[in-house]
């Protein structure tokens, strides 16, 4: 599971502050995570294949979680995409955007798919046999998800030595591997745990958008491998957090450890701070685990 950041910013963009769009590699797919302004810029900046992005996840229509995403798509019709294209967000992305290619005469010559959300309660939005994909409902001044990525288990691994040491066919392998258990040639029946490995446990990131102090998540979170949770604000501007509907860093550690995620990733900073190391300061006198989000910065898990 690996984990571009592309922006992580609040507000406005600046050149060296980028609003918030990220990419997750998880299981084959390549995940894009909202679409602040200039987030193809970011894409072609840190060489992410724009084909390759099938789905593309708006946490809400707020303009530095979306603004970028008509120009995505615009772009590209512009380089003959073929590939169907899907589109998850609150009710009224699909008038937003289609409005504007209308406009500009942009139609697109791909399948252009709109998966409106309103729903106010966890929703599986995407499944597939490797991957699943929910909402996460939040507390913003507008509707608002975050989103739950989670692996599908792994087959069980073949212990091959074992296997032929008890005489096990070989047509029996795949059998083996999807967690059954079989016969030897001598007809004996071999459980399966005795011929196979225990998969990797399977990983999932909770993605937290713009959100106030919402413990409300927690249990939809619990024992996620990665949280990303927005830290806006350091304590010393917790009066803001009510009015913008934000969080602080502590509170987003607050929110890891009562959820018991294996790392905390914050983001989506103020411009008024010049020191980063201060939300992760804050954020580890109530969880160790923390991480900066940056600008370009990968994290593989």
């Amino acid at each position: 599971m690996k984990l571009t950041i592309l922006g992580c910013h609040s507000a406005t963009p600046t050149a060296s502050a980028h609003p918030t769009a990220q990419v997750l590699e998880i299981k084959g797919h390549l995940f894009l995570i909202d679409c602040g302004e200039g987030t193809q810029m970011q894409l072609r900046k840190y060489r992410v294949k724009f084909s390759r992005i099938r789905h593309i996840f708006i946490s809400h229509l707020h303009g530095d979680h979306f603004y970028g995403l008509v120009g995505l798509i615009s772009t590209f019709l512009l380089l003959g995409r073929e590939a169907e294209l899907h589109i998850y967000g609150p009710k009224g992305i699909k008038q937003a955007i289609l409005l504007l290619l209308k406009l500009g005469k942009a139609y697109t010559n791909y399948p252009l798919y709109f998966h409106e959300l309103e729903g106010t309660t966890p929703q599986l939005i995407f499944e597939d046999d490797k991957v699943s994909v929910e909402t996460i409902p939040l507390d913003h001044r507008v509707y608002t998800n975050g989103f739950l990525f989670k692996e599908k288990p792994d087959d069980r691994k073949l212990d091959i030595e074992k296997a032929r040491k008890l005489n096990i066919d070989l047509s029996y392998y795949n059998k083996i591997k999807q967690g059954y258990d079989v016969e030897n040639r001598e007809g004996k029946l071999i459980p399966n745990k005795e011929i196979t490995f225990d998969p990797p446990p399977p990983k999932s990131y909770a993605y937290c958008s713009d959100t106030a102090y919402c413990p409300e998540i927690v249990p939809q979170i619990e024992n996620a491998t990665v949280l990303y949770h927005e830290s806006t604000f350091l304590e010393e501007h917790h009066h803001l957090c009510e009015k913008t509907k934000h969080s602080t860093a502590k509170e987003a550690g607050v929110i890891a450890r009562k959820a018991k995620v294996g790392t905390l990733i914050l983001g989506h900073y103020s411009g008024r701070y010049g020191n980063l190391e201060l939300f992760r300061r804050e954020a580890q006198e109530v969880f160790d685990y923390v991480e900066l989000a940056e600008d370009g910065k990968v994290f593989t898990f």
